[in-house]
């Protein structure tokens, strides 16, 4: 009689637990949606290798009032680059392809400085390639006078390294244009229909397919962002956009893809349950950080560009054109996929605390989700407060100045400026050593108006960085205007 209570409890629990978190999740993405003006969003979750949540939020279309569906199609933007990371493991699976092999090995008519970049340089970003972007805008499909691929690559190779191979890391379109290429070049077909024939056809996903503004997308979501400068002129007040990107064909490995949340959440079940990777340890290798030169891991997992290879609650994951996300947590098998069309939505700011529906401790595992989360009800001003008592309860709890500093800027770029304040001046206090974060510090108060506290920040950031020049510069333009 117990145990049939006891099955019968969890019975009746079950639904009550799903609704719960399905609200939480409303509860985060309404919110999100009115602090960021947010006009559509669609979002996914993968629990144990099934979906268990799929919901539209908003209109996909403004200016006709269009709803969001589970079946409107949003530009992946960047996130394109995790479905060209599984097609370059597919060929290393193959035998096609060795990481550690260098790119002349597959390419020719490289120049000799090239010739010494690896496979596995191009996918974590640290080969120092030129950025084939400051050739083309994909804003404005202008291409200037390079009006073909051979002209744009032909002066692509005459423009030099931005830095030794293997010293740093530099995000750019270059390496993943190189990695079409090798594919192209191996499988003797477009690389547009090899991801169709081992990743699309295999899942399937039936909503999934290269495109830009140009093509005619049924079901598509518009993208929309903010902007107060027109025609020369600032306003006082920001205003509703609408985006036009091109991807010219040949670059489409690193910004192509359009999709749905579901569609999505579909190829990352195929991607763990082994339909796309034959290995486990070929997956394993595709989450692991290539090296620099001195041995160091780099920040980015082969083709993936979220890396969070922490104690506990590990993710993976991809942003893309500042507008759309996803995280994949291997060991608590769980991924979240949030699909926006508005650039500047920055979804990577929340989607953990999405996450923490479900596990609630992955809240605490991300230092900035646990601080947003905490800071959203004591309040910006009192970062620094909060960060050295959490720090002597947990000594595990690090932010990382970049993270801080980026998302600061992402504060900055939605008009939640005194947010940004408390998390700028979190960093100098975490950070006192960095010439960057006096820099950006400074940037804030000025915009805020505090020009003397401005003053003082550039000044300690030029003695940490004589070489600070931008630094300078602005320094000079307050010195003046008090004058």
């Amino acid at each position: 009689m117990k145990i049939y209570l006891l099955i019968m409890l969890l019975i009746v629990s079950l639904p009550s637990f799903a609704q719960d978190v399905s609200s939480g999740v409303d509860e985060i993405i309404n919110r999100e949606m009115s602090i960021r003006r947010i006009p559509g969003v669609q979002i996914a979750i993968v629990q144990n290798g099934k979906i268990v949540l799929s919901k539209s939020y908003g209109v996909s279309s403004v200016q006709d009032n269009i709803p969001v569906t589970n079946t409107t199609i949003f530009p992946l933007n960047s996130n394109t680059k995790i479905f060209t990371g599984v097609a370059v493991m597919q060929l290393v699976e193959q035998g096609k392809i060795k990481l550690g092999a260098t790119i002349n090995t597959y390419l020719d008519d490289l120049p000799l400085e090239w010739q010494k970049i690896t496979v596995d340089q191009l996918l974590t970003h640290i080969s120092g390639l030129p950025d084939i972007l400051q050739l083309f805008d994909p804003a404005t499909g202008n291409i200037g006078p390079l009006r073909t691929e051979k002209a744009i690559w032909e002066k692509l190779k005459t423009i030099p390294l931005d830095f030794k191979t293997g010293e740093q890391f530099s995000y750019n379109q270059t390496n993943y244009y190189l990695l079409g290429k090798i594919i192209e070049k191996l499988t003797c077909q477009p690389f547009a229909d090899f991801f169709e024939e081992k990743q699309f056809k295999i899942v399937p996903l039936k909503h999934t397919l290269f495109g830009d503004s140009r093509d005619v997308i049924p079901h598509y979501a518009p993208s929309y962002s903010y902007r107060n400068f027109f025609d020369g002129k600032r306003t006082n007040q920001d205003k509703l956009i609408n985006n036009y990107y091109e991807f010219p064909d040949f670059s489409r490995t690193s910004g192509g893809l359009n999709s749905t949340s579901e569609d999505v959440a579909r190829w990352i079940i195929a991607l763990q349950n082994g339909q796309l990777l034959q290995k486990p340890s070929t997956l394993d290798l595709m989450w692991s950080p290539g090296t620099f030169n001195n041995g160091t891991p780099t920040d980015w997992v082969r083709g993936w560009g979220i890396a969070k290879l922490r104690k506990h609650h590990k993710a993976v994951g991809m942003s893309g054109g500042n507008r759309s996300a996803l995280l994949i947590y291997p060991d608590d098998r769980l991924s979240v996929i949030v699909l926006t069309n508005l650039g500047g939505s920055s979804p990577e700011d929340f989607i953990e605390e999405i996450a923490g529906c479900y596990i609630p401790d992955i809240i605490k595992a991300d230092p900035l989700t646990y601080l947003r989360k905490n800071l959203q009800k004591i309040g910006f001003e009192n970062a620094i407060d909060f960060v050295k008592k959490e720090k002597k309860q947990n000594p595990d709890f690090n932010p990382k100045e970049f993270e801080l500093n980026n998302w600061a800027y992402r504060l900055m770029s939605t008009n939640q400026q005194k947010e940004a304040l408390g998390i700028f001046k979190l960093n100098v206090y975490l950070f006192p050593d960095s010439w960057n974060v006096y820099d950006s510090y400074g940037e804030i108060l000025l915009k805020a108006g505090d020009k003397n506290k401005a003053i003082e920040m550039y000044k300690k950031s030029i003695q940490l960085n004589p070489d600070n020049e931008n630094g300078k510069k602005i320094l000079e333009q307050i010195q003046n205007s008090k004058n």
